[in-house]
């Protein structure tokens, strides 16, 4: 019966997914690339408060760090949109946070946090990135219980009454209703890492997975980075330093750069190559399609499937199966074809393209014009 009851519960998630078209990225209607930047922790929650030889604890650095990577952003990128769950002192539940990014339709969801180590010891230092996973190491744990604990400082608690980690069908329903952001999500946290070492010369502690509520109920690639360890003395004064938040923002800020190059998001001042009075030709080894959906499930391509839609055609990516509908090398066409998706309630349906059957940017595609 337990069995039964979790194979309809995995079905319903699957379904679910597949209903609200859940796709890797998605951009708003307006266009904009929407990046929401979630400060860790808030007013009455003051996060770790490291090793108490400052006045400023994780909230403040959280805050500090988020704002400047926000203004960087708007400053130096065009298309993105910023916006924050709190830019001030103040306290956002968790569900709230989640909520928010949801209603706006965030198309990025970045938490940023400082991290600590349990105990007098404070050897540990080092940054982390996490990504929505399941994960047994005993550390990492720990992070997500301090993380997750909040929410015994809020009003009400009843409202997470659903939340249950330490539940395998819980857990399994979760990264099922989140698999087809994974990959996103993962490269991002990638870069992140990656930045810390190439910008700030930090020791990176790596790409990690943890079940943490913000990254668990935000419906699109989401990070939560734990900057640094305010328990160790010597990281704990880099954090608070105007240089050290300096660092730290400028490695955020570029690897953000690298996820939206990656997306082929324009993030420059300069418009895509379009012309409304001719057709824009490319080669005949450059395939146009529109992905419309992602699932860890195998789907028949038929379009009792789809909605009716016909031309279907899947990839497999890692452990998820990507879902595309035509395939052509008129860009003209295919814009018709994700008009036409759009209208069959595939609304986060986008554009990629393939060069001799291989997935390429879709700048890159559209650089090969030739009019």
């Amino acid at each position: 019966m337990k069995t039964h009851r979790v194979l309809l519960f995995v079905s319903f998630i699957i379904v679910l997914t597949l209903s609200f078209n859940i796709s890797a990225y998605s951009q708003s209607p307006s266009n904009s690339f929407v990046i929401m930047i979630d400060p860790g922790h808030g007013g009455r929650d003051s996060g770790t408060p490291g090793t108490g030889r400052y006045k400023s604890t994780e909230k403040d650095i959280a805050l500090d760090v988020s704002l400047a990577l926000g203004k960087m952003i708007k400053e130096q990128l065009a298309n993105v949109t910023i916006v924050y769950t709190r830019d001030k002192d103040i306290f956002p539940t968790l569900k709230g946070r989640t909520e928010l990014a949801n209603k706006k339709d965030v198309d990025l969801f970045i938490s940023i946090h400082c991290n600590a180590q349990p105990g007098k010891k404070g050897t540990a230092y080092g940054s982390e990135t996490y990504v929505l996973g399941t994960t047994k190491n005993k550390q990492n744990l720990e992070v997500a219980k301090r993380e997750n604990s909040v929410i015994a400082l809020e009003d009400d608690t009843e409202v997470y009454k659903g939340f249950n980690s330490n539940s395998s069908e819980f857990i399994l329903g979760l990264e099922l209703a989140q698999e087809a952001y994974l990959d996103h999500s993962i490269k991002l946290a990638r870069y992140i890492e990656d930045e810390f070492q190439i910008i700030g010369k930090r020791r990176s502690r790596g790409v990690k997975q943890n079940i943490f509520y913000v990254l668990a109920y935000t419906y699109m690639p989401s990070v939560l980075v734990e900057l640094g360890f305010l328990t160790h003395k010597k990281e704990e004064d880099f954090l608070n330093s105007k240089k050290g938040k300096n660092i730290m923002t400028k490695s955020l800020f570029n690897a953000v750069k690298k996820y939206l190059k990656y997306l082929s998001i324009n993030t420059d001042n300069t418009t895509l190559v379009e012309d409304n009075e001719k057709t824009i030709a490319f080669s005949q080894n450059i395939k146009f399609k529109v992905q419309i959906a992602a699932s860890s499930r195998v789907l028949e391509t038929k379009p009792y499937n789809f909605k009716g839609l016909q031309d279907i055609s899947r990839l497999k990516d890692g452990h998820i199966y990507k879902y595309f509908y035509g395939a052509t090398s008129s860009y003209d066409k295919i814009k018709e074809l994700e008009a036409e998706a759009a209208k069959k309630g595939y609304t986060s349906s986008f554009i990629v393209a393939f060069k001799n059957g291989k997935k390429i940017a879709l700048m890159d595609a559209l650089k090969t014009a030739t009019n």
